[in-house]
């Protein structure tokens, strides 16, 4: 219900119902000027297609009416009139005008919305009016659930053709959807940012500044936007979230911690508000190479006094809970990081002219900096002076609880803070040779790098002309740092990075690499967190230990440094603490490599926070399972290479190599391809510059053998030309003694190239290529991330459909789409189901077969969408069934191949082989014990915990092992649990040792035997899952056209059956025992008591019976009262299970009398029967005869699968409907449908025909 602005009646209106002052009306068939209508309501407002029936209100001699509420059909009208009738038209007599009529109306709907809005609004939600009503209308439009948080809303068009259709671009954190109405023709789309493998901003002459959405199947274009550039900044954010969902499982979760502003902005959602904070916060840290956990709190103008030039720098400055930092306008000018640990006095000093506003900070290192042109400095210094409060004070004794530094007003001396020299040193210089170590056994790599251990002490003097510019080197550093700042304070600007590229000094190489990176602001903030992981890691042993053991010698074998036990175990330590730091990552080739030349440099301790920035910060995704950080970065490579050298692109993607050298060259910073001396000063460039320098390096390489690369014929070649080059890269200005190269040794020739000097090499990569800048790189890299795991997803979707086994009968095609439904379903968890089991169990480092699974629920709605089975309100039951089935180490969720082994036996096979699967799904563990009281039969197959636990050496070819075979497997599976203290010991063992590979290898040979089950290997099936399976066919039968035939020929084998049972059951005889109680079926309809009334069930319904067509909601069991069998009954569904039975014996007592058979007159000929009899084993008995005996399932009749063969063959009509060839590919299709068809317009045509 709602109340709206005036509307004005038009012709295409017809009145339907009407009061004094209200009138229902319902829109009319779109005609001409219907249509026009109907495009304008769409063009004009965000509710696109006007609803078909509304109610308005209308003051009496006014042309002027109130829409008072609307509705998509006829029933929900009349609720709202309704409403009116008993509410509000009995009130409105009490009033004398019609004005006062009029604004008691309006006060009362609009108060009924306030409050229905207070009730659907979570509690801290401030998303505007307009904004929760356009996502209401998203929600109705597409029918998505509550969960779909919409982001925003634009009005655009949309591209169909040359026809652009104008209408309303909805964007939420899943899906991108549009929706148009133009003159009749209705567009409605619905994209998922997982499908989106090209999202661009681009100018055309057939599209005008449009943007382009690719997904595999469709080319989408959108332009005619009011802000474009907003709207593409939002769709990345939202495809670039998705992209991380598809890389390692993390969805979007909403910042709770973000401010929450005092006055909403207009049409702008929280979420809109919690994506823009974030875009801020990673580029503020990616800026200042901050902590991945920094938010940043606000930003604002401001001007610097820079001592070194004696200038005011214009700028910003940034303020967070732990740093204040400074960004020059000119890129190069100034850059500043302050952090409050370090700060001791923030003092508002005497405004002029000159300066106005101006602040004061100053530092623990005697440092003060000094700010102007504040706009608002006083908010400014209570925002500062909070966090100060908050900031910890680290003594070497604890963590103080916090401290507060002196925030003062102007006064001619300032008084200092507290000396705190016993808080954490503020640069790394104060620590070089003094860390106290606190790694086991006192190594000494805990406190100096591995450089300085087994590098000679020789005197710089004595190095000639090396030494004596190693020496400059040091002196310039030192100048600069008396000029500039040193340590975490210091002034970055363009004269830092001059001296980077002439190369850092061996001394200050560590100090240097720990700045630039922000790795010194992570150790300091974080004492005692590496000893605390190298204890906790320490002989522990995981797939990544083994990974790392295997791998210590390759690092760096040629360097003294790693020819000894004391290099490696410090090389161990560290990647292994990190592996244990970081699970998802744990270790990856070429991690050795890089960590190694951190440990040349720094302590342990040290390296290892180097190695934290490096995988988690400057070189994302680089180090994961997938390299997927690499390739995205390969491809960013790729598009400079077509950019700068377009005719050696070319012949580079002619010969294949570009994805050869880029992997190498990105992974290990060239430290695996070049001499070490040289390698190490593109490590200095990297550490200060990020990734731009290596692509600036690797385009300088590529243009400085662009005429041998062009002449080259193949691969090998290229790759020969390149790797000669490279390793003739030297540093002839390195003091340290030169460590031999192996791929040079192997390498060089008759003929070595000409020596190339690595600081020329950069000199040339800055001259030709400097103009990449950093935003440039983070825009490429979202373009190609979308390539690359799209690419990545495809190939996964590859993998497992070659995993399938040749004989489930799919189609390559066909398994392929089942995979993307499958995929969806798992996915639609992510959105939608964060509470369910596969919303937390993917892991990105599992094989791709078992990275997306289902659970149960989710399954049951495939099954009932894809099933050529279908049995109404039986689907979920059946369903549930074939989950247990596949399910077989019952962990509750099955993956891809599981799934399509279910499917394939539904669809593919002979009659055999699908009534085999129709006779496991009605046996244990398929068929619960709540399902069936009497399962004797399986008692003899299934031992106590079988009908829970399966082999965990099941093979995924086959839906189970023969029977035998399984038994046999668990009865060795329980004499080994049968010492405890034994199996504890090996569990021990297991931690720390390897397990034994031979092991592995029997199982993945037994998996390799395919088990041929034959129709020997099935256990016979008792009365009860006999009555299961009845039911299950009576339900299947019920929905195909041919259903009159159908329940003829089952009731023939039913009966037929029941007979051979009865026959068989004669060869012994048990003692009764007092019938149980009837349990309810699990569809929620009585069992049947006997199999009398089985038989009454399934014979075919009359012609003219309106029953006959009822499927599983028919009620079973409905048989003439004269024909029951007298007694309390007992087919249904009791509690006993077969493992609770303990002996044969007792099982016997569980029998009762012989079960009933009533033949159908159109299957069987035999004689009239009279009211009071029934055939039993071909004899008469009485009813008083039959309560004497008592009326429960019988336990001790039983049929095999053979004999259920044999009685189906006999009808042709059952043959024929096994038989018969079923597509699943319309079926899959109608499921995409489903999903996609969320355009509620379908039922509003249904509401209007039925009205």
């Amino acid at each position: 219900m709602a109340i709206t602005k005036p509307a004005t009646v038009v012709t295409d209106i017809e009145y339907t119902n009407a009061q004094d002052h209200f009138s229902e009306q319902e829109k009319r068939p779109f005609d001409g000027r219907g249509l026009l209508v109907g495009t304008l309501d769409v063009v004009l407002d965000s509710s696109a297609r006007v609803a078909p029936f509304r109610i308005l209100h209308q003051t009496q001699d006014s042309q002027i009416y109130w829409t008072v509420a609307c509705g998509s059909s006829r029933k929900e009208i009349t609720k709202h009139w309704e409403w009116l009738e008993n509410n509000l038209l009995q009130t409105l007599s009490i009033f004398d005008s019609e004005e006062d009529i009029t604004t008691f109306v309006k006060g009362k709907i609009h108060g009924i919305i306030a409050e229905e809005n207070k009730n659907l609004q979570p509690q801290g939600e401030e998303d505007p009016g307009k904004f929760k009503e356009a996502e209401l209308k998203m929600r109705k439009q597409f029918g998505m659930p509550e969960g779909e948080k919409l982001v925003n809303y634009y009005s655009c068009s949309y591209w169909k053709g040359r026809v652009p259709r104008q209408g309303w671009l909805y964007l939420t954190v899943n899906h991108l959807c549009f929706y148009s109405f133009l003159l009749g023709k209705e567009v409605s789309l619905v994209v998922q940012w997982v499908d989106v493998t090209r999202l661009e901003k681009n100018a055309t002459l057939l599209f005008p500044e449009s943007i382009r959405v690719d997904t595999r199947n469709q080319e989408l274009f959108f332009s005619m936007f009011l802000n474009i550039s907003e709207t593409f900044k939002l769709m990345e954010q939202l495809a670039n979230l998705a992209m991380r969902q598809l890389l390692d499982s993390e969805g979007f979760l909403e910042d709770k911690a973000l401010p929450r502003p005092a006055r909403p902005h207009r049409n702008i959602s929280a979420l809109k508000r919690d994506l823009d904070a974030r875009a801020k916060n990673e580029s503020y840290r990616a800026t200042f190479r901050l902590p991945g956990d920094e938010r940043l709190d606000g930003h604002t103008s401001c001007t610097l006094w820079t001592p070194f030039n004696k200038l005011h720098i214009p700028g910003q400055m940034f303020i967070s809970s732990n740093y204040i930092c400074f960004a020059s306008k000119e890129e190069d000018a100034c850059h500043l990081i302050i952090p409050l640990r370090e700060v001791t006095i923030v003092e508002k000093a005497d405004s002029s002219s000159v300066l106005p506003s101006p602040l004061s900070i100053s530092t623990r290192s005697k440092m003060t900096f000094l700010f102007a042109n504040l706009k608002d400095r006083d908010f400014l210094v209570q925002r500062i002076s909070d966090f100060l409060q908050k900031t910890p004070s680290k003594q070497p004794g604890g963590l103080g609880a916090g401290r507060k530094a002196i925030v003062s007003n102007p006064v001619p001396e300032s008084s200092p803070a507290s000396q705190e020299a016993s808080e954490q040193p503020s640069n790394p210089s104060s620590l070089c040779g003094g860390r106290q170590s606190t790694l086991p056994q006192e190594a000494p790599t805990a406190s100096q790098g591995l450089l300085r251990l087994f590098q000679r002490n020789t005197p710089v003097e004595d190095l000639g002309a090396k030494g004596a510019k190693e020496k400059m080197k040091e002196e310039s550093w030192h100048i600069h740092f008396f000029e500039y700042g040193r340590g975490v304070c210091m002034y970055r600007t363009a004269k830092t990075r001059e001296l980077v590229l002439k190369g850092i000094p061996e001394g200050l190489r560590g100090e240097l690499w720990l700045l630039f990176s922000g790795a010194w602001n992570e150790m300091v903030t974080h004492p005692g967190y590496y000893a605390e992981l190298v204890e906790k890691s320490t002989g522990k042993y995981s797939l990544a230990t083994e990974e790392i053991e295997r791998d210590l010698h390759r690092s760096m074998p040629e360097h003294p440094a790693f020819q000894n036990e004391l290099g490696i175990a410090a090389l161990r330590r560290v990647l292994t603490a990190y592996a244990f730091r970081n699970p998802t990552i744990g270790y990856c080739q070429a991690m050795n490599i890089v960590t190694s030349v951190l440990l040349l440099y720094g302590s342990e301790e040290e390296a290892f926070w180097l190695l934290v920035a490096l995988c988690e910060r400057m070189l994302p995704d680089y180090y994961n399972n997938r390299v997927v950080g690499a390739l995205v970065d390969q491809g960013i490579f790729e598009e400079l290479t077509r950019d700068f050298l377009p005719q050696l692109s070319e012949k580079m993607q002619e010969l294949g190599v570009a994805t050869s050298i880029s992997l190498s060259w990105f992974l290990t910073l060239f430290l695996s391809v070049m001499p070490f001396e040289s390698s190490v000063v593109i490590v200095d460039c990297f550490f200060y510059e990020g990734i731009k320098v290596v692509l600036q390096v690797a385009l300088a390489i590529l243009d400085a053998n662009m005429e041998q690369l062009l002449s080259c014929s193949d691969e090998g070649e290229a790759m020969t030309i390149l790797g000669r080059y490279l390793d003739n890269v030297v540093n002839k200005q390195s003091v340290s003694p030169p460590v031999p190269h192996l791929h040079a040794l192997l390498t060089s020739g008759d003929n070595p190239p000409a020596e190339v000097d690595i600081f020329d090499l950069l000199k040339v990569s800055y001259e030709k290529f400097s103009s990449l800048r950093a935003d440039d790189i983070e825009q490429m890299r979202f373009k190609q991330r979308l390539k690359v795991i799209q690419s990545l997803e495809d190939t996964a979707k590859r993998s497992v459909v070659r995993a399938i086994p040749g004989d489930i009968g799919f189609s390559i095609e066909e398994l392929e789409d089942l995979y993307m439904v499958f995929k969806a379903k798992h996915l639609a968890s992510q959105y939608w189901g964060r509470g369910q089991p596969t919303a937390m169990r993917r892991d990105p480092s599992l094989p791709y077969l078992e990275q997306y699974r289902i659970d149960a629920t989710q399954f049951q709605e495939l099954f009932g969408s894809l099933t050529p089975w279908a049995c109404g309100s039986h689907t979920p039951v059946l369903a549930g069934r074939m989950f247990r089935l596949l399910d077989r180490n019952k962990d509750s969720l099955i993956n891809f191949k599981e799934f399509v082994t279910g499917m394939s036996g539904m669809y593919h096979g002979d009659l055999t082989d699908k009534l085999k699967v129709l006779y496991k799904l009605h046996l244990p563990p398929a068929l619960n014990p709540e399902e069936a009281e009497s399962a004797l039969e399986a008692t003899h197959y299934f031992t106590e915990d079988s009908s829970s636990e399966a082999s965990p050496l099941a093979s995924d070819l086959d839906l189970f092992l023969p029977w035998e075979a399984q038994e046999t497997l668990l009865q060795e599976e329980r004499e080994g649990t049968g010492n405890e203290d034994v199996q504890e010991k090996r569990g021990e063992e297991r931690e720390t040792s390897p397990p034994d590979y031979r092991h592995y290898l029997q199982i993945w040979a037994k998996e390799k035997e395919v088990q041929k089950e034959t129709i020997k290997d099935l256990p016979k099936m008792d009365q009860e899952q006999f009555i299961e399976l009845c039911k299950t066919l009576y339900n299947v039968f019920s929905e195909d056209p041919l259903e009159q035939e159908l329940y003829h020929a089952i009731a023939a084998v039913a009966s037929l059956l029941l007979r051979i049972g009865e026959l068989g059951k004669r060869f012994s005889t048990q003692p009764s025992r007092k019938p149980r109680d009837s349990a309810p079926r699990e569809d929620g309809q009585p069992a049947p008591s006997s199999l009398q009334d089985l038989a009454q069930e399934l014979q075919p319904p009359a012609a003219g019976d309106p029953q006959a067509k009822a499927g599983g909601d028919t009620q079973l069991g409905k048989a003439p009262q004269e024909s029951q069998v007298v007694g309390e009954g007992g087919g249904g569904e009791g509690q006993g299970s077969p493992s609770q039975r303990l002996s044969d014996d007792e099982t016997k007592d569980d029998m009762s009398m012989s079960s009933y058979s009533v033949v159908s007159t159109g299957s069987l000929q035999c004689e009239d029967l009279a009211d009071d009899t029934v055939l039993v084993g071909g004899e008469a008995h009485s009813p008083t005869a039959t309560a004497r005996r008592g009326g429960t399932v019988d336990t001790e009749w039983s049929i095999s699968f053979e004999q259920i063969l044999a009685s189906i063959l006999t009808e042709s009509v059952l043959v024929n409907f096994f038989e018969k060839r079923v597509d699943i590919g319309l079926k899959i299709k109608d499921q995409k449908k489903m999903e996609r068809q969320f355009s509620s317009s379908s039922d509003q045509e249904q509401s209007g025909a039925s009205g």
